[in-house]
Formats: structure tokens, C-alpha cells, sequence
């Protein structure tokens, strides 16, 4: 087991990944990489779990995917919600969120580590069930 924080630019986050999966015998079980990332798709401080799917434009899943040449592996969806108006969404997740907001991502954050622990403990079928329920 091991945790990584990617030192690449995010949009090239899969080359870390791919790196740490060959040197953890991962690159033949994607299923067993967990990537934690925000997703302007949930609302802040939602939590999700998923194993596969589409990439929504987001740059760093699609480096991992074309390095691993799969999107088999799991995900921890944190929510930061879509940007007002016309700002960027890179700009979205780059700024500093308000006081409220970071109160909900202090404990969605808490909830994420939750989550990676018991998907190495038990698989992310129990993750699933326990987080997407839980925000929904």
C-alpha cells in the first residue's frame, strides 16, 4: 500500500501514477488505485465514490487514464461545485474557498480518507453503498 501525492503539473498527474503502479506491481489491477480529486460536478463537500466511467473533462483523470490505458481504477469524488458565471473551472478550484465552504470540505475531506481506508479494507462496493447513499 501507498499514498502518493503526485509532484507533476495535474494535467499530468498520470504519469506519476503510472509510475507508482509499476512500482507497486499495480499496472494489471487498476481497481486497487484510488485517486482522490475535486469534481465541479458535485456540490461542495458532496463525497462519491466510483470505479470506471466517464472522465468529465477532467485533466488529470484523463492523463491516468491514457497512461494506465484504462479508467478501471476507483475514484473519491470530492464536490467543489461549479464555478459562477463564466469563471474557468481551473480558476474555480484553484481559489481559496470562503469560510463556509471550507468548514464543509474540512469534513468532506475527513470523509474521503474514510472512504480510501475502507476501500483498501474492504473493496469499493462498501464504499459505494456507504458514501454515495450518505450524500445523496
Amino acid at each position: 500500500m501507498a499514498l502518493a501525492f503526485p509532484q507533476t503539473y495535474y494535467n499530468d498527474s498520470g504519469m506519476a501514477v503510472l509510475t507508482l503502479a509499476k512500482r507497486h506491481d499495480l499496472v494489471e489491477t487498476p481497481e486497487r488505485i484510488v485517486i482522490v480529486h475535486d469534481e465541479l460536478d458535485l456540490p461542495v463537500g458532496r463525497l462519491k465514490v466510483k470505479v470506471g466511467g466517464g472522465l468529465a473533462g477532467n485533466k488529470g483523470l484523463q492523463s491516468t487514464k491514457a497512461h494506465l490505458h484504462t479508467d478501471g481504477f476507483v475514484r473519491v469524488r470530492i464536490g467543489v461545485g461549479k464555478p459562477p458565471g463564466r469563471q474557468a473551472g481551473a480558476d474555480h478550484v484553484l481559489r481559496r474557498p470562503g469560510k463556509s465552504e471550507r468548514a464543509d470540505l474540512d469534513v468532506t475531506i475527513e470523509e474521503a480518507a474514510d472512504a480510501v481506508e475502507l476501500i483498501v479494507i474492504e473493496g469499493p462496493e462498501p464504499a459505494m453503498t456507504r458514501f454515495n447513499r450518505a450524500s445523496d
